[in-house]
């Protein structure tokens, strides 16, 4: 693979993406463009990839490395792409090694932006990445945080571990000697909302209901949807992980928190992934003081109500006309039916267009990193998912959704 390096301040973040691409058994040719070298020197990318570097098209040029770099590699990764490389990219200018390195590549290639806010946002940016993105390259959405200065805002170098994990999971759906610039693309130009996590209803300022989801389903899907090209949003309750490459995140914590903003988004969506846990009951009442412990040892009476079926609601409304909505059900099994039995009833029950059904026996599943599910359809087809990374069945679930896509 190639590791392209163009010339901003987070230039020294790619030396972390560096090793986890060498670490984990990629070949990985790296080339920085000349102004990339003011920031990281070729010493260092030399050391940590075990190859030499060049900037230019002259050096070795019997070996044509202004071809051959680019037609052997299987992924490019641009990181930081900075304004000026994608501007040069999108009008197939090709000035040094990198640029031409562009050029000649015929795998899918990802590109991770990174400048200031205004530079993002400026017209000809939007302009070129839009190109870009209709040719098959996946351009990441940066990341909003601090940047050069005192700064802050969007055009942040998503963390380089993010980074690794969506090109590995591109990677992955790769079939080999693949000559496609997409790869797979196939939620390019769809804006999709996933939910994830635990919500928690506040008892009193220290305590609170909730549950054991995790989140890492949900990230999942949130991550999948990203490699495959779509616009994502992600509403996560109270989880701890790290933000995806390329999504924007949306953090709540109480149910009616999480209703509002999956509602918000779903309005411009093309698909949601409920997979975040609601918690199905809140207080009626909420102490502003901890409740205390009686000196009678009696245990306090609390007096929940219902909260609100998000699923449900998402499902019978459809904020958005031919979206498609998917459901979790995580479910035991009971006198009164099996857990697929139980999921079916729910299926019909919420109305919305897939299930993923987990048998949660036992507390299987919350927390771990890996996952069985059936996904359920409303047309009665299901489809078993083998146990398998949470990543893995998040593409099963996205293949499902896109197959029920309207055509754009």
């Amino acid at each position: 693979m190639v590791l392209g390096v163009s010339g901003g301040i987070a230039a020294y973040k790619a030396c972390e993406l560096l090793r986890r691409f060498s670490e984990s058994g990629h070949d990985v040719t790296v080339v920085p463009t000349a102004s990339a070298l003011e920031f990281v020197g070729a010493p260092t990318w030399a050391a940590l990839s075990g190859k030499p570097v060049a900037t230019d098209v002259w050096t070795s040029v019997h070996e044509v490395p202004h071809v051959r770099i680019g037609q052997s590699a299987d992924l490019v990764v641009v990181a930081p792409a900075t304004a000026d490389l994608m501007a040069k990219a999108a009008h197939g200018l090709a000035d040094d090694l990198l640029t031409n390195t562009l050029l000649t590549a015929r795998c899918p290639v990802v590109m991770a932006p990174a400048m200031h806010t205004e530079m993002w946002e400026h017209a000809a940016t939007v302009a070129n990445v839009a190109t870009l993105r209709s040719r098959g390259v996946l351009v990441v959405e940066p990341a909003e945080g601090r940047l050069t200065g005192a700064d802050t805002g969007k055009g942040r170098l998503p963390e380089p571990e993010e980074i690794f994990e969506l090109c590995r999971d591109l990677l992955g759906r790769l079939s080999p000697g693949s000559t496609t610039h997409s790869g797979g693309l196939d939620l390019t130009g769809r804006h999709v909302v996933v939910s994830a996590g635990g919500t928690r209803e506040r008892l009193d300022p220290v305590r609170f209901l909730g549950n054991r989801s995790s989140g890492r389903q949900g990230y999942a899907l949130a991550r999948a949807a990203a490699a495959r090209g779509a616009e994502v949003t992600l509403v996560a309750a109270n989880v701890t992980l790290p933000d995806p490459a390329g999504v924007k995140v949306v953090r709540v914590e109480s149910t009616a928190e999480l209703r509002d903003a999956v509602l918000s988004a779903a309005a411009a969506a093309d698909a949601v992934v409920m997979a975040a846990a609601p918690a199905d009951f809140r207080p009626v009442h909420r102490s502003e003081t901890k409740i205390k412990k009686a000196e009678d040892g009696s245990a306090p009476s609390i007096t929940l109500e219902q909260n609100p079926d998000i699923l449900k609601e998402l499902s019978s409304e459809r904020p958005r006309p031919g979206a498609v909505i998917v459901g979790f059900a995580a479910e035991t099994g009971d006198d009164s039916g099996s857990v697929l039995d139980l999921a079916r009833a729910k299926l019909a029950r919420k109305g919305c267009d897939l299930l993923v059904v987990n048998d949660v026996s036992g507390g299987a599943v919350f927390g771990a990193e890996d996952n069985e599910a059936v996904v359920l359809a409303a047309d009665g087809t299901a489809v078993d998912v083998p146990r398998g990374s949470k990543g893995a069945l998040a593409h099963v679930i996205w293949d499902q959704v896109a197959a029920r896509l309207p055509s754009s």
